[in-house]
């Protein structure tokens, strides 16, 4: 569970903050859109991620994961 404040901007609306930790458990990064559901319990943030977005995600993890190997392989 991370637990963050709303702090209020000049225009008079809210900001969530989200910490580091939640960002990188989640795959989040800045910038990334956020879908906000409200429910009776309260809201719900979900990303929104089209196919090619989460195609583009899983290559980047196995290149950061291999990137060695892939360096050696591309001499």
């Amino acid at each position: 569970m991370f637990k963050t404040i709303i702090h209020r901007l000049e225009d008079g609306s809210g900001a969530v903050v989200v910490p580091p930790e939640m960002l990188d458990s989640l795959n989040l990064r800045i910038g990334d859109e956020l879908q906000a559901i409200e429910t009776n319990d309260g809201v719900i943030l979900r990303p929104i991620r089209d196919k090619h977005e989460t195609q583009m995600n899983a290559a980047r993890d196995v290149m950061d994961k291999y990137e060695y190997a892939l360096q050696k392989l591309a001499k």
